[in-house]
């Protein structure tokens, strides 16, 4: 039985009658007929109840029956071609549903949520630049101005067009500041520009302090080296993003299987930091007592090159999760009784965190993407060192820290190495002190770039050697240079390049400049492995403390400095005194990566004994 107004009910029980066919021909229900003149608000109660008895198929039809009926007659025909767009949009029948929001706009040229649908049907389509053109020139109230610039600006985003983007979005914040999203966004493009500074006064009616809790949780570890306020911000940012709590899925007991079931969820199974320190982990656990799960979140855009087909192919299990619900893919997790789920991702971009909230696994952590606090209630674990994590600090984290013994990074020691070219090749001068840095130009905050200019001055005719990120942060470095008193020329660009290529050419530098709060942590191993020496500076979080947990482990304790006037002096000296230069490279030089840093044969068993110490098993105690 169902509880339609009296014409819609006529019409379902012709459509039952005529077993779900429209145009049946059969004489006494003219279904087609029906529809003419029927009430907008009566024909979205029958298609909704279609819907629901599992005869969706059935409403692309009747749409186009119904529009065809009533046009001319109906004052609500726009809405029925925007719902018919959005019906044929749910099947992926872009071109057609292009029509359809064009139809609505025709009759309602202020009707800005056919706006927005239309331009995302463009963009699906890769006609972005239709897109941008729609949505600058419509013709909308003004309360939907906000909804049409954060779109362009998430837009322009995507395109790497960072100065559009963070113009249109700084627009929309000028419309209206209370926005946390957009305020996200538009502080991480500014931290990657190196537009500082970067918490001021420019949004009218936000303080610096009010953006700084509303940006997302990289920008916040990249420009804050405190626990506690770490902490206290992800939380309210997760609060905002997390949906409700679920039941748990997984028993808390755990299950009686013969060997570990691990299972590692990721969106960077890619060309990506993660992936480049875990492949090796992956193809190395030991089968005889672990069987290992791979729950894919990677793009389509992004399922290709050598590091993912390795790691792809390593899992004894590979499950994609890309297209999955949370609860889908939470699902699938606990149909396969995973012992211990590792994420990867932490929240940074891609996470599927969320699936954890429903706890799949009877124990869950987190490793190596995302390095500061999560208090999620989920999460039981974050692994670390105690370096990372200085064990008079673990109560200040959330999750609770799971110390791994020596170091908490895996590394690789398969990656490819190109051949290392020459500094003429390379666009360095042959005879001056080369300083680098090739961490995200986000990373770099104008407090540390201002101590590299700091170092330049008092070296002489040294030159810093930095990734072009983007036009604009080389932009923005080079006047902030001109500044401090250096001559722009002595900073020095390169581009990205293959990994291969980018290991081979870090040997021509001499001192890895590093990052603070948020410091190197693949990129550092990196430079380490090439014997490239390398200056941090440790602080208080995971995060400002990377680095520093590699040079303690490759015995190269000089490098690390608890203050930035220490760091500037330590990358001065190193420039200056040959004979401690020296002693520095050879400290890293050789096999020091391989037998410190790079030994998988020492790493592995380490984090395996640490996984069957956190088992659960049924009736263990």
């Amino acid at each position: 039985m169902t509880n339609l107004p009296a014409p819609a009910q006529a019409i379902f029980d012709a459509l039952e009658r005529n077993q779900w066919l429209i145009d049946s021909g059969r004489e006494g229900d003219d279904i087609p007929g029906l529809l003419r003149g029927l009430s907008f608000e009566s024909f979205i109660v029958l298609t909704e109840t279609i819907k629901a008895i599992g005869r969706k198929p059935l409403v692309v039809p009747l749409y186009f029956s119904w529009i065809e009926r009533n046009t001319g007659v109906s004052p609500h025909l726009f809405g029925a071609w925007f719902n018919l767009g959005v019906e044929l949009s749910g099947v992926n029948d872009h071109n057609n549903a292009i029509v359809c929001y064009q139809n609505a706009l025709a009759l309602k040229p202020d009707f800005y949520q056919a706006t927005l649908n239309l331009g995302f049907q463009y963009e699906r389509l890769g006609q972005t630049g239709a897109a941008l053109e729609l949505w600058t020139n419509a013709l909308q109230p003004v309360d939907a101005r906000i909804s049409l610039l954060n779109q362009k600006g998430r837009l322009l985003e995507n395109l790497k067009r960072y100065d559009e983007a963070v113009a249109t979005l700084y627009a929309s914040l000028l419309a209206d500041p209370r926005q946390p999203d957009v305020i996200h966004h538009w502080i991480y493009l500014r931290q990657k520009m190196c537009d500082w500074p970067i918490y001021d006064h420019r949004v009218p009616g936000l303080s610096p302090e009010e953006l700084a809790v509303e940006s997302g949780p990289l920008s916040l570890l990249a420009a804050f080296d405190d626990v506690a306020f770490l902490t206290r911000h992800v939380r309210g940012w997760l609060e905002k993003k997390a949906p409700a709590a679920v039941p748990r899925l997984a028993p808390e007991e755990g299950y009686a299987h013969d060997r570990i079931r691990l299972g590692y969820l990721s969106s960077d199974y890619c060309e990506h930091p993660v992936s480049y320190l875990m492949a090796e982990l992956i193809e190395r656990h030991d089968r005889s007592r672990f069987e290992v799960y791979g729950y894919c979140a990677t793009p389509a855009e992004n399922s290709h090159g050598h590091t993912r087909q390795r790691i792809v192919s390593a899992f004894d299990t590979c499950r994609s999760v890309q297209a999955l619900s949370d609860g889908q893919a939470a699902e699938l997790i606990r149909q396969d009784e995973i012992d211990i789920l590792i994420d990867l991702n932490g929240l940074t971009m891609g996470s599927r965190m969320f699936i954890l909230r429903s706890r799949p696994a009877p124990v869950q952590l987190t490793y190596l993407g995302y390095i500061g606090p999560i208090p999620m209630p989920e999460l039981d674990y974050m692994l670390c060192d105690d370096f990372v994590i200085p064990r008079e600090l673990a109560s200040a984290y959330r999750p609770a820290p799971l110390y791994l013994p020596e170091i908490y990074q895996v590394n690789d020691t398969r990656l490819l190495v190109g051949p290392t070219p020459t500094r003429a090749e390379a666009g360095l001068p042959e005879d001056r002190f080369v300083y680098c840095c090739f961490s995200n130009s986000y990373k770099i905050t104008e407090e540390v770039f201002d101590a590299w200019m700091e170092i330049l001055k008092r070296t002489g005719t040294s030159v810093l050697w930095l990734l072009a990120d983007n036009p604009w942060s080389r932009v923005n470095m080079e006047r902030r240079a001109r500044l401090r008193g250096i001559d722009p020329a002595r900073l020095i660009f390169a581009d990205r390049v293959a990994p291969p290529n980018y290991l081979g050419r870090l040997p021509l530098a001499d001192l890895f400049l590093d990052t603070y709060p948020y410091n190197a942590g693949t990129t550092a191993s990196d430079a380490l492995r090439m014997g490239l020496p390398l200056v941090t500076l440790s602080g208080q979080c995971f995060a400002s403390r990377m680095a520093g947990s590699l040079l303690r482990h490759i015995g190269l304790a000089w490098g690390v400095a608890a203050s930035l006037p220490e760091y500037v002096d330590k990358a001065v000296e190193a420039a200056t005194d040959s004979a401690r230069y020296r002693e520095i490279r050879t400290t890293v030089g050789g096999d020091a990566w391989r037998r410190t840093i790079g030994d998988t044969d020492a790493f592995i068993p380490r984090l395996e004994a640490t996984y069957q110490a956190i088992v659960r098993r049924p009736g263990a105690r």
